[in-house]
């Protein structure tokens, strides 16, 4: 008598399984022609990448990036480098914001930076604008690291393609290239975002949304809707710990933002409740600064991203094809792009630096696109792959390197077009021979001023000249009045200019920086009589030239662009005020 056993059939998984769709030794039921083929993109594409190549590739990325990035807005000089200058040279502009009767903005954020700023200034003395790429340098290593994680989380989760993809947008898309190393909450904001991303596909829920509501109160507290989706269904799949994790990190963090916070605007105060309630309770007038048309963000979003914006909004088109390998997981990742873009076009004060904490899951959805551009065109119950198929596979690296070769010509427009006020402040260094006392003089070019850290020490203020400009000007931070705890007379948050942010007397300027332009009207230094020339380096007119030729650099056809010419100008003695008698 012979005996038979029989094999128990491996049960199903649940909905709620926690393993990815592919992960090794998940039970799936006897594959469809169309999943079979579904099945084979992911092992054809499958693996994981090591952290090492997309390591190197970042980090070659972001050091280019520290060392060549331009200053995009002035609130980074302003709302950020200036404090951070004075906290370690006790001299520097202070905005409005960060008056005591407002404080609009966090100096822990501030503190962050100083951890490497501070060690840099001792390191290198007077020698400022090494302490500045120093603090680039570590933005830059800050973001190498996180997006780093992020590729390897997305290529264990999804497979060695989606995460190539989306490692060579993140490196070399002009979005990313600027963002990664800008002194901005935002880019705060976007490096919590990166780091939660990967948290989260790696399955570590409470770790994810500890990162993200660190993000929210360090950095940028609007980012808290970005931060919802993971939020809400990380506490769906493990609700004690996730809740348990966020409540002490968010409790941790706004005690040491309160403790910071008093210790610098010297009364109990939060900067993070102080923020909210000016742009959202009523007391905002964020419109004083200027305000965009409905459609702002998609054509700043074309313009950073190119064709990876399009694919990135065309995300959610594919999802019916492609659901089975990404959903719900990478959907739940890519989620808040589509709520962040809808919540900011609605509000009238728009910047391009309010798009940086989703610039990532830009470049996730985007990849994800691409990566399934074969399924957009397979047939259900056909197992081999059509000529059309194929097409779509070979069309793959050809839209990648159409991305990445638009964005390197956006980069190279930028950075030779827009250079100037960085590099001409760096001359300031070459005539110490003016003298103890100097003063430096800015005119209508205020707004591009680079910081107090391209400002050698033999020069005692840096003075801003009446150029028709109406609105409220930083002023220098006054320590007699108390420093960073004092709350002077001359701010206020309605953007009416001071009558202490203008110098009276012109003739006190040693330099002066402008800009000269094609203009019916002669410039302030067009004086040569009174003005020597130091240094002049072109600068691109953006009113006078083409948005065609501007916007990307095509050779051949961006010399078309008109320029003006930045200068430094030095005042030439009078002869009858240097005659000894």
């Amino acid at each position: 008598m012979s005996i038979t056993t029989r094999q128990r059939r491996p049960i199903a998984p649940t909905s709620g399984d926690a393993l990815p769709p592919h992960a090794p030794g998940r039970h799936r039921p006897r594959p469809s022609a169309q999943s079979s083929t579904w099945s084979e993109e992911a092992e054809e594409g499958g693996g994981s990448l090591d952290w090492k190549i997309p390591f190197v590739a970042l980090a070659l990325l972001r050091y280019m990036s520290a060392t060549s990035n331009i200053i995009h807005d002035c609130d980074e000089t302003f709302n950020y480098w200036e404090p951070l200058h004075y906290l370690l040279y006790r001299s520097g502009f202070q905005a409005w914001e960060y008056s005591a009767e407002f404080a609009l903005r966090s100096y822990l954020y501030l503190l962050f930076q100083a951890l490497v700023a501070a060690p840099a200034s001792f390191l290198f003395g007077d020698d400022k604008v090494r302490v500045f790429y120093a603090v680039r340098l570590f933005l830059g290593l800050i973001s190498t690291a996180l997006d780093t994680m992020l590729i390897v989380a997305l290529s264990r989760r999804y497979g060695r393609r989606i995460a190539s993809y989306t490692l060579a947008m993140l490196c070399l898309t002009s979005g990313c290239f600027f963002a990664s190393t800008s002194f901005l909450p935002s880019s705060l904001s976007m490096y919590a975002v990166t780091l939660s991303s990967a948290l989260f596909l790696l399955e570590k829920y409470g770790m994810a949304v500890s990162v993200a509501a660190a993000g929210v109160i360090l950095g940028w507290p609007f980012s808290v809707l970005v931060a919802l989706p993971i939020t809400f269904y990380s506490l769906k799949r493990r609700f004690k710990e996730v809740f348990l994790a966020a409540s002490m990190t968010s409790i941790v963090a706004l005690i040491l933002s309160v403790l910071t916070d008093h210790h610098y605007y010297g009364r109990w105060t939060s900067s993070v409740i102080n923020l909210l309630a000016y742009n959202v309770l009523g007391g905002g007038e964020s419109h004083l600064y200027g305000t965009e048309g409905l459609f702002f963000y998609l054509r700043n979003g074309f313009n950073n991203f190119n064709l990876c914006f399009v694919l990135a909004l065309l995300f959610l088109g594919i999802l019916p094809i492609a659901r089975k390998k990404f959903a719900p997981d990478l959907l739940i990742v890519v989620s808040p792009l589509y709520i962040w873009l809808v919540f900011m076009s609605l509000q009238p004060h728009k910047e391009e630096r309010f798009l940086y904490p989703i610039y990532p899951l830009i470049c996730i959805a985007a990849a994800a696109v691409i990566e399934s551009f074969p399924d957009l065109f397979r047939r259900k119950y056909v197992t081999t792959d059509s000529p059309i198929v194929m097409a779509a596979k070979i069309l793959r690296p050809l839209v990648l390197s159409l991305i990445l070769c638009a964005s390197h010509s956006r980069t190279f427009s930028l950075l030779n077009g827009y250079s100037a006020p960085l590099e001409i402040y760096k001359h300031l260094s070459f005539h110490e021979d003016a003298g103890e006392g100097s003063i430096l003089c800015v005119g209508s070019e205020w707004h591009r001023f680079p910081s107090s850290f391209f400002v050698p020490s033999y020069i005692s203020e840096v003075r801003w000249i009446d150029d028709g400009f109406r609105g409220l000007l930083p002023i220098p931070f006054n320590s007699t009045l108390g420093g960073t705890a004092a709350a002077p007379p001359y701010f206020n948050n309605k953007n009416m200019a001071s009558e202490k942010q203008y110098l009276k007397d012109t003739e006190a300027c040693t330099f002066l920086v402008e800009l000269e332009l094609k203009r019916p009207y002669p410039s302030r230094g067009s004086d040569l009589s009174k003005w020597e020339v130091l240094a002049a380096i072109h600068y691109l007119d953006r009113e006078l030239s083409s948005p065609l030729y501007r916007s990307f650099f095509i050779p051949y056809m961006w010399q078309r662009n008109v320029f003006g010419l930045y200068k430094l100008l030095k005042r030439i003695p009078n002869p009858e005020t240097t005659t000894q008698v």
